[in-house]
């Protein structure tokens, strides 16, 4: 079977070999699959290749013929998000797809939940009410706007009420800046670095996002340890495994970590820590 091509398309065997000739060979299968109707088009005449034509997407996105055909061949041209999210519409994709559009375009989509908000389901918070575990819910930031009365009794410091005090419920000034972090994290020293590592990873997105940049300035001036780890550039996977705890009431204590994140809020994790017997 012969695949249609294009006059100026590189070879099949290349679709692979550059981050850019995968985003125009996952913009073009779709371009194909999408038939004229579908986007209120005639069928016309007789089409040489499957689904739209190139200059049908293009005028549907509203830029050149020429950049989208460059885009689609796998050139080194810009594509902005706001080009990427007209052509995600343009090409009907699903959220899976769209996003996965983004991923190839190493850009952020505009349409993410604003990095600012602190609004998460109802549903989501009456779930972590329900589970019987320490469980609490972070933001971009990691800053923890939700978590049940277990979470609260095992993280002193930083999510228990104290009177007439206002905590920090971010999880790496808890970590970084609170004393009584130290005593209650066993091993605080390789967990501390591990933490700064994995929000690094986990940042890379919105590392320049004014609420994430703050915070790693003000953690940088306010802590020795971050600003050292921070700046050793280690980057890691958020992981699940033993967390363990000497408790002022419960003595040592050792926990099973599991992070979900929830369906169209990948702003969101939510954290469980299952009690090992």
């Amino acid at each position: 079977m012969t695949i249609p091509s294009h006059p100026g398309d590189p070879p099949p065997s290349s679709s692979s070999a550059t981050p850019a000739r995968a985003l125009g060979d996952f913009i073009r299968a779709h371009r194909e699959r999408l038939s004229p109707m579908a986007v209120g088009l005639p069928p016309g005449p007789r089409r040489r290749t499957p689904g739209l034509r190139r200059e049908e997407v293009a005028q549907l996105c509203g830029v050149s013929p020429t950049w989208y055909t460059w885009i689609e061949q796998g050139r080194p041209v810009s594509a902005s998000a706001d080009a990427l999210a007209r052509i995600a519409v343009a090409l009907q994709l699903s959220r899976a797809e769209r996003a996965y559009l983004f991923e190839l375009a190493e850009e952020r989509d505009p349409a993410e939940p604003d990095q600012a908000a602190t609004d998460a389901p109802a549903a989501l918070i009456e779930t972590v009410q329900l589970i019987q575990s320490p469980a609490y819910v972070l933001d971009r930031q990691w800053t923890a706007f939700a978590w049940n009365a277990p979470a609260a009794d095992l993280f002193a410091g930083w999510l228990d009420d104290a009177p007439g005090e206002t905590r920090d419920r971010n999880l790496l000034r808890f970590t970084f800046t609170a004393p009584s972090a130290r005593t209650l994290i066993v091993d605080w020293e390789t967990r501390a670095r591990r933490l700064a590592a994995e929000f690094r990873a986990d940042s890379i997105r919105h590392l320049n996002d004014a609420p994430t940049r703050s915070l790693i300035d003000a953690l940088a001036a306010e802590s020795d340890a971050f600003a050292h780890y921070w700046a050793s550039q280690d980057v890691g996977e958020r992981e699940g495994g033993a967390r363990e705890f000497d408790h002022p009431r419960l003595g040592r204590v050792v926990y099973d970590q599991i992070t979900f994140k929830p369906a169209h809020r990948d702003d969101l994790k939510l954290v469980v820590l299952v009690r090992r017997s």
